[in-house]
């Protein structure tokens, strides 16, 4: 109990402190007019309060990610509860504050223009592209996925279901956003933490009266604790399994949408960095459940070996723990998560494309222009299988997280400000990227060279990419020069 209460513990005083420095570092100014008020247009430019900002962001970024990431990369062993602690604290949480607190300091911008300001427009067209076929990809993703459970719990057509969740997700995109995401979101906001708050509660009360046992994380476990260790290699894998709950490129495509809508720039550090430290306090519960509830990360290998998923280690104990309400809380977590997932990803996939257009969403007329065809290219896709698309989310995902660390890093040079906290987690997740390309199996998307010789070359990359950064900021930051007459 003390190892998962101290995580916990950990990722709550970051946001008291850590986050307090964070804000004051890049500078927060209440002073500065924002977005939401300057170009509010009753659709997407529309101030909320900062209690609702929280539990949609929140939503936005976490929906089944710290739950099957967590699961998931549990199987590893405790070394997940490392990733997760510090990865949230040091990383998602900078990652997303600067995704968010750069798209208001910039007119409420999305990714890749953001990135095309601070990285330049090479990185810019490639984010163009790069970011709009991984948010169809996460649309797609989160829809096939609940209607094969819908289908399963009803009876009915698979293809139908997925009718039904595409003309949803249609709705939710066209609409302004306080109609349906800023009704219902909060709702299931506070479900999925409810859900998890339940989860802890359970295993803590177990644990102190004895009828459950929570094992404490020791040094003898610090190893690839995976069934299949081969095919599962501890690093990089497992940093790309667990991406939300330690940090996730694709957040900083979220983080725009609640940017459109903050009043005062000092709610950055609860709506941006405060929801990351909840999506990795989740993650921490459900690792822990994962590697408890089966008598052990052994236990849950097996079991998951055996032909289970994470949908029915969710599923297995909410009912177990929480009974009726359990089945409640399965139900919200693995069906109306992920849509509520998809839709925002189809969201950010519209404003995205406008943005890069220039192409005002004021009138329906030209919300549909933009999403008509969106929608179109995402339900062919939705024909692939699953595992398919799954399969290059992860580290999509993560490249995308690594080009956000980059630009905040530039960000902060450009202001003349200490860029390692920023360009550090960056040359990290450079190695962890293409290490994985480089080692990971065929099936999992890598080129599965001999790992020795592929950790050497992602390390070399990782360190090749900052020295390029450091070059860029030498020819970008120049000493103004006297103009003599």
């Amino acid at each position: 109990m003390i190892s998962f209460l101290g995580a916990i513990t950990a990722l709550v005083l970051a946001y008291f402190f850590y986050g307090k420095f964070i804000e004051r570092f890049f500078g927060a100014d209440d002073n500065k007019i924002t977005p939401a008020i300057r170009l509010e247009d009753g659709v997407d430019f529309i101030p909320m309060p900062t209690w609702k900002m929280f539990t949609i962001q929140f939503l936005n970024i976490a929906g089944l990610g710290p739950i099957f990431g967590a699961i998931l990369g549990a199987m590893y062993g405790p070394m997940s509860y490392i990733w997760i602690v510090l990865g949230c604290i040091f990383m998602g949480t900078v990652h997303d504050y600067f995704s968010g607190m750069l798209s208001i300091r910039n007119n409420g911008a999305s990714l890749p223009e953001i990135v095309g300001k601070y990285l330049g427009p090479a990185f810019q067209n490639f984010l163009r592209v790069f970011t709009v076929l991984l948010l169809i990809f996460v649309g797609v993703a989160f829809v096939t996925g609940p209607a094969g459970l819908l289908k399963d719990l009803t009876g009915g057509g698979m293809q139908w279901w997925l009718y039904g969740i595409f003309a949803y997700y249609l709705m939710a995109t066209l609409l302004p956003i306080n109609k349906i995401i800023g009704k219902i979101y909060p709702l299931f906001g506070a479900a999925l933490l409810i859900m998890a708050v339940s989860i802890a509660g359970m295993m803590i009360f177990k644990s102190a009266s004895g009828s459950f046992h929570l094992n404490e994380i020791s040094f003898s476990q610090m190893t690839n604790m995976h069934a299949n260790p081969g095919k599962n290699i501890l690093y990089p894998m497992m940093f790309i399994v667990i991406s939300c709950g330690a940090i996730s490129g694709f957040h900083s495509t979220q983080s725009p949408m609640m940017a459109r809508c903050m009043k005062k720039e000092s709610y950055g550090r609860p709506v941006f960095y405060g929801a990351m430290i909840a999506e990795g306090i989740v993650a921490i519960i459900w690792a822990t459940a994962a590697m408890n509830f089966f008598g052990g990360v052994n236990g849950l290998n097996s079991t998951m070996l055996s032909g289970h998923n994470p949908a029915w280690v969710v599923n297995e104990i909410c009912n177990s723990w929480l009974g009726k309400v359990g089945a409640v809380f399965a139900i919200v977590g693995v069906i109306a998560c992920p849509i509520t997932t998809g839709d925002t990803a189809f969201r950010s996939a519209r404003l995205t494309i406008a943005d890069m257009f220039h192409f005002k969403q004021k009138s329906l007329k030209s919300r549909l222009i933009v999403s008509i065809p969106l929608f179109a290219v995402g339900f062919l896709l939705s024909q692939l299988e699953f595992s398919t698309i799954w399969k290059y989310l992860g580290l999509s995902n993560q490249i995308l997280s690594m080009i956000m660390l980059w630009t905040a890093a530039m960000y902060l040079a450009k202001q003349g400000k200490n860029h390692l906290l920023l360009s550090i987690p960056a040359c990290f997740m450079t190695a962890i990227c293409f290490t994985y390309i480089l080692v990971a199996p065929f099936n999992n998307g890598g080129i599965a060279i001999d790992t020795n010789i592929g950790y050497s070359i992602g390390i070399a990359i990782a360190f090749a990419a900052f020295g390029l950064f450091e070059h860029s900021i030498k020819k970008k930051i120049k000493t103004p020069k006297l103009n003599i007459r």
